[in-house]
C-alpha cells in the first residue's frame, strides 16, 4: 500500500505516548488499542496524526483542513458521553466526503439498540434470545411470554457495561431490582432478554460487499464456579487477576465442521442484514442441541493487537500488519449509501 496521511480519530484523553515504558500496567491497557493502532500504522509507512474527539467536532474539522488525510482510521465509541452518537460523527465525516474506516452510520444506529437489531434479524428468520424492552422512567411489567431466567443489560450499551452475575434474574423482584439498577447507574433504557445456556462463541468479519469470516472464536470461563451463570460478566472480560484465578481465556473454538460452517454462513447473513460495513464482532451462544442464536452484534470492535479479532484474524494468516492495512483499504474504497460506486 502505498504511503498515505492517516487521521486516527480517538478519544482526546485516550491519545498515545511514541511508548508504553513507564506507565503502569492500567494506563498502559486504558491507551493499548490507540497505541497500538498508532504504531502500527506508522510501522507500515504512512504519516499518522492522532486527534482527539470528545465533545467538539471544530479540532477535527481543523485536522482535516490542515492535514488533508486520504483517509480517517474511526476509534470513537460516543461523543461528549453519549454511546448513541458515534454515528453521527461518521455522518459528519459522510457530509464532508471524507473516507473512514469502520462501520457506516447505518449500521451503527441499527446495531447500537439490541432491540432494533434482534427485530430485524428475527424478520429474516436468524434466531436471537426473546426479549422485552423497559423504558426509563416507566412501570416494570413483565410480559407472559418472557421467561426466566432472563439476562438484564443496558439497551445501548457495549463492552458489557452493566454486566456482573446479577444480570441474571429468575423472579420478577430480581428483574425489577436490576433493571433499576440499569436506569439508575446508566441512565438510560434496559432490555431483558432469555438467557441462553451454552457456549460463547465470537465471529470476527471483515469487509463491506465481500466478506471475510475469520475463525470461530470462543470464550472459555475455565473454573468459575458451577452455581453461578456462565456470561461473560465487566469482570470476567477486564479483569486479568480474575481471569488468572478463573482460567478464563478466549482461543478457536473447537467445533465440527459443518457446525462450523453454519456459523460462518450465519454470521456473514447477519452482517449484511444489518447493513454493517468495514469489520465488526458477532456475539453468538450455541446450546448443547446445536441451536445457535445472535445476541449482540459489534460494529468496531476491540481492534487492538493480542485482543479477540487480531488473535482472530492471525489464526487464519492475517498478521496484524495486513489486518491494519485491510481494514484501510476497506475504509478508503467504502462508497456511501446514494453514493455511486
Amino acid at each position: 500500500m502505498r504511503k498515505l496521511r492517516v487521521v486516527v480519530m480517538m478519544d482526546d484523553a485516550l491519545i498515545p505516548p511514541a511508548s508504553l515504558r513507564g506507565l503502569s500496567a492500567v494506563d498502559a491497557a486504558r491507551v493499548k488499542t490507540e497505541f497500538d493502532v498508532v504504531s502500527g500504522l506508522r510501522s507500515l509507512g504512512h504519516d499518522v496524526r492522532p486527534v482527539g474527539v470528545r465533545y467538539e467536532l471544530a479540532p477535527l474539522k481543523s485536522a482535516l483542513d490542515e492535514f488533508q488525510p486520504h483517509v480517517c482510521f474511526n476509534l470513537v465509541e460516543d461523543f461528549d458521553g453519549n454511546v448513541s452518537h458515534d454515528q453521527h460523527v461518521v455522518s459528519y465525516l459522510e457530509l464532508l466526503k471524507q473516507p473512514y474506516t469502520g462501520c457506516n452510520p447505518r449500521g451503527l444506529t441499527l446495531a447500537r439498540d439490541k432491540a432494533i437489531t434482534k427485530k430485524i434479524l428475527s424478520y429474516h428468520g436468524i434466531a436471537v434470545p426473546r426479549f422485552q424492552v423497559f423504558p426509563l422512567n416507566r412501570n416494570v411489567r413483565r410480559q407472559e411470554r418472557l421467561r426466566f431466567p432472563l439476562l438484564v443489560k443496558s439497551l445501548t450499551e457495549e463492552g458489557s457495561v452493566g454486566i456482573s452475575q446479577a444480570s441474571v434474574v429468575n423472579c420478577d423482584e430480581e428483574l425489577g431490582g436490576r433493571i433499576a439498577f440499569i436506569h439508575e447507574r446508566l441512565g438510560g433504557d434496559a432490555i431483558a432478554e432469555q438467557y441462553i445456556e451454552g457456549r460463547e462463541l465470537y465471529v470476527s468479519v471483515l469487509g463491506n460487499r465481500q466478506l471475510q469470516a475469520f475463525p470461530v472464536w470462543e470464550l472459555c470461563l475455565g473454573d468459575l464456579p458451577q452455581d453461578v451463570p456462565r456470561i461473560a460478566t465487566r469482570r470476567v472480560k477486564t479483569d486479568v487477576d480474575y481471569q488468572k484465578r478463573y482460567g478464563i481465556v478466549s482461543r478457536q473454538a473447537q467445533l465440527p465442521e459443518l457446525v462450523r460452517l453454519n456459523i460462518m454462513q450465519a454470521s456473514r447473513e447477519i452482517y449484511r442484514r444489518l447493513n454493517l460495513s468495514g469489520y465488526a464482532r458477532l456475539d453468538l451462544r450455541l446450546t448443547s442441541s446445536g441451536e445457535l442464536f445472535l445476541i449482540e452484534a459489534n460494529p468496531n470492535p476491540q481492534i487492538a493487537h493480542d485482543e479477540d479479532f487480531a488473535d482472530s484474524a492471525a489464526a487464519d494468516g492475517v498478521d496484524y500488519s495486513t489486518l491494519l492495512s485491510k481494514i484501510v483499504s476497506l475504509g478508503m474504497s467504502y462508497q456511501p449509501l446514494g453514493v455511486a460506486a
